[in-house]
This record gives structure tokens, sequence and C-alpha cells, in this order.
């Protein structure tokens, strides 16, 4: 990449291509063709650079790989970039989702398509650059300006209470993030160090790690988001376009899961064990309280986004289990979750953009009028319930293994997850595909176009795979996650020698 890293050529390319749509003149037809298909090729050849960054990364080493440092403000704050087992699988997943949103926004959006489309490249630098971040304060402004680009894909291209949507998110997620920005200062002056290899290997005072933990659980609960600051996500995914759906809950969420096993477990051993117990409750409430709220839903989007809040409650709950199945587990579940839902909000787009309702009682009967459609649905909505064969099931199963070891009566209750899941989704689809064909304005509908084909085929055929042969994504985060298991065990048999004593 012209004397830079692969990991700086996948923050620049996006930005190479924003540049050249931001230099195209005109409003025509033809002009918007060409923003369209260059932010289109943009994004795959962005995947395609991800692809050979996947290709000379060795999923046995549990350290950080492709590692490149650019000076920046000082010697000990640098622009520094690298991947491991744990980030490496989010880079791709970011990636792979882009030209999917490129190709469901082709025809749908049809103002300021050029702004839309840069948008939608500077938010792929920034969230690329959340996963490659190996400076503390670098991560910090990825993961805050993330907000900016998809804060205006909300408040311009949404609903009709866009504007209402677009200010809460950016305030709850913002405001979350404020504490950890204080956290952040205290570890660089505890440490000496801004450089995430080197406090990995620090040390924090057990007292400091209290105070650090909760700073930052702040930030990223908000983000994940857990149970009670989770209000802002429905309305979020309710008014934001079908592409901003599909980047909210197939990666903005993972940013928080993705913080708490960077820096929470590893950083904060002794907190995050003596937390734990906290994050189990919010996490059991999130599963069965949202899934139950999910049952009531009339509107198709707001049902999938109270579903991504249960399944994150899963995501939670594996992380500190602090068992080899439970980590492993919350991180397959966060990238299968991310080719799920992302492909559930894409089947609701297909539909809006003939009938432009989401209200699930304005449908009935469409596996008569749209068979692919159905076959495309049914596959994605088994896959959200965690069926067999699908890449759902492993990481609910992995999760629910790591509870059961932590703490049977956290299994116990999220079980019950589960079952509401297959209750909401079933029913859903029950309710829109199935029964006789009864509405006129639904006996004209077309079936899936070569389009719409080319979005939903390559989801599926991965969802599946994923579940058939999870071991590739598996393998990439065993590594890493034996690393913080070995920075917890201290805290681990510290908690277990006083739960002996005790009892």
């Amino acid at each position: 990449m012209f004397g830079f890293g692969i990991l700086f050529g996948l923050l620049v390319l996006p930005l190479v291509g924003a540049a050249f749509i931001l230099i195209q003149r005109g409003e025509d037809e033809a002009t918007l063709s060409n923003v369209r298909w260059a932010a289109l090729a943009t994004t795959i050849v962005t995947f395609l650079l991800s692809l050979v960054a996947w290709a000379r990364f060795d999923t046995g080493l549990p350290g950080f790989q492709l590692v490149e440092t650019h000076a920046w403000i000082s010697p000990e704050i640098a622009f520094k970039l690298g991947v491991d087992g744990f980030s490496m699988p989010f880079v791709l997943l970011t990636t792979f989702l882009m030209p999917f949103c490129i190709l469901a926004s082709w025809e749908t959006i049809t103002k300021r398509v050029k702004e839309y489309m840069v948008a939608f490249l500077v938010l792929e630098t920034l969230m690329i650059g959340v996963f490659a971040a190996l400076d503390l304060f670098l991560f910090y402004i990825f993961f805050e300006a993330v907000l900016i680009p998809m804060f205006l894909i909300i408040g311009i291209w949404g609903g009709k209470r866009r504007i209402y949507a677009s200010f809460k998110f950016f305030l709850y997620t913002l405001l979350g993030s404020v504490l950890m920005l204080i956290a952040m200062i205290a570890m660089y002056w505890t440490a000496g160090t801004s450089d995430i290899e080197r406090l990995l290997a620090f040390g924090f005072d057990p007292s400091l790690q209290w105070w650090l933990w909760l700073a930052f659980f702040a930030s990223f609960a908000v983000k994940m988001p857990m149970w009670p600051v989770h209000t802002w996500l429905p309305d979020a995914h309710v008014e934001a376009p079908t592409a901003g759906s599909v980047i909210l809950a197939g990666i903005l969420l993972k940013m928080g899961g993705y913080g708490f096993v960077r820096f929470s477990l590893p950083m904060f051993p002794d907190a995050s064990v003596e937390f734990a117990p906290l994050v189990f409750t919010l996490s059991v409430i999130a599963i069965v309280y949202t899934s139950l709220v999910a049952l009531m839903q009339e509107d198709m989007k707001k049902l999938i986004a109270y579903s991504s809040v249960a399944h994150m409650g899963f995501v939670t709950m594996g992380l500190f289990t602090m068992t080899p199945q439970g980590i492993e587990g919350a991180m397959f579940q966060m990238v299968s979750h991310g080719l799920i839902s992302g492909a559930l909000f894409l089947c609701v787009g297909v539909i809006y953009d003939r009938m432009h309702t989401r209200e699930i009682a304005a449908f009935g009967g469409l596996t008569h009028r749209m068979p692919l459609y159905a076959v495309a649905f049914l596959t994605f909505t088994m896959a959200n319930v965690g069926l067999p064969g699908t890449s759902g099931f492993v990481g609910e199963f992995l999760t629910m293994m790591g509870a059961f070891q932590a703490n049977f009566w956290v299994a116990f209750f999220a079980a019950f997850g589960v079952i509401l899941s297959a209750a909401y989704a079933l029913w859903l689809y029950w309710r829109v595909m199935n029964g006789p064909l009864e509405k006129p304005a639904l006996a004209a509908l077309p079936d899936l176009t070569r389009r719409e084909i080319l979005m939903l085929a390559p989801l599926a055929l991965l969802v599946i795979y994923y579940g058939v042969q999870p071991q590739p994504i598996l393998d990439a985060f065993a590594a890493p996650t034996e690393a913080v298991l070995r920075a917890a065990a201290p805290a681990l048999e510290g908690a277990a020698t006083a739960l002996a004593g005790a009892q």
C-alpha cells in the first residue's frame, strides 16, 4: 500500500472512494449512477483487501499481527494499528456487509445520493479503525467519530421521527463515553503509555480497576446496548434507512462487546470478576424482558431491534462467565448476529420498498406471491431462533454452556430467552408469510429481483455454512481467549478461594 501497511490501506481506500464521489459534478441520472457504482466498487475492493489481510493472518498466534506504527502526537501517543483473533473477524464482517448496504440503497435513496454514499464510506473507515486501533486515544477517536456519519444517515435519510431518533442515539452513546475518556486519561497517567499492547501487560491496582471498569462499562453498556440503557436502539432502527439499520445492528452494536473483551476483561480482571453477578443480572433481564417486549410489537423493524437487545444479552452473559466456551461463544454470537440481523433488516427493506409500511398487520400470505422471498426470510428467521445447522445455534449454545459452568441459575433463566425468541420470530413469520392472500394491495407484489437476490443469497449461504462449519471463526478466537483467561486466572482463583472460605 505505497509504503504503508495493509490496515492503513483498509482505512484509506473508503476515503479515496469518498473523495472521488465528492468531485463528481451534477445531479443528473448519469452522474448519480456513477456515484453508486463508485461506492459499490470501493466497498468491494476494500473487502478484497481485507481478504488479503485475512490470508496473511495466523489464527494460531495470540498477539497482535499486521502491526504498523505511524508518528502522530508524541512518542507516547502514536497512530498504531494491528489486529488479533478478536478484531480480525470484525474487520472482515465490516467490509463484507458494506457492499450489501450500497446495493440496498441503490433504488431507495434518490435525494442527496452523493452525500449518502460519502457518509457510508467514511463510516466504513471509522468502523475498521475501531477494530484495528492499538492506541487508547486513537481507539476513542474512532469509537466516538462513528456517531457522526450514523447521526447524519438517520437524521437526513430516516423516517418521519428521524430528528428525534438521531439525537437520542447521539446523546445516549456520547454521554456514556465521557466517563470512558476520563478513565483513559487516568490509565495513561498511571501506566505512562496509551499503547494497548503495553497496557494489556500492565497490572492495574485492584482498587483502581473498580473505577476504571465502571467508567468503561458506562460506555460499552450503552453501545451494546444493555438493559436498561437500550431504549435508543428501537427508535434508531425504526427511523434509519434500511442500510443504516444493517450497519447499526451488524457492526455498531458489536463495538460494545468488542470493548469488553479488549479492555474490561484483560485489563481489569479483578473488577470483572467482582462485577460479573451484576452483568449476569442485567443480561438475564435483557434476554427475558426484551423478548417479551418483542412479542408485543406491531412494527417489524422494532421487533427485530428488540430481538437484537436480547441476543446481545447472551453476548454479555457469555463474556463474563470467564470460560473458554462462554467467551468464544459470545464472540461467535456477535459475528453470527451481524450476518443474521443484517439480513433480517434487508428482508424488511425488501417489502417496505414495495408497500411503504412495516406494520405486520398490513401483510399476510406473501408465500403465494413471493416464494423466493419466503425461503430467504425463513432461513434468517430460523437462524435468529438458533436452529441447529445455522450460525445462530453455535453462539447461543456455547454461551449457555459457559453460563452453566459459571452459574446454573443464570443459564436456567437465560434458557427462557431461547424459547421466547422462537415465539416472537416464528409468530412474525406466520403473520407476514402464511395464511390466505386476502389484502388487495399484496396481489401484485413481485418476487425478489436480481439485485435483492444478490444481497440475500451470500448472507444465507454464510449463515448456513458457519452453522455447519464454525471452526474457522472459533479458531481465530481461541488463542486470544486463552490469553484473556490467563490474565484473569489470579482473579478467578482469588474469587474461588473467597467463596470456599465463605461457605
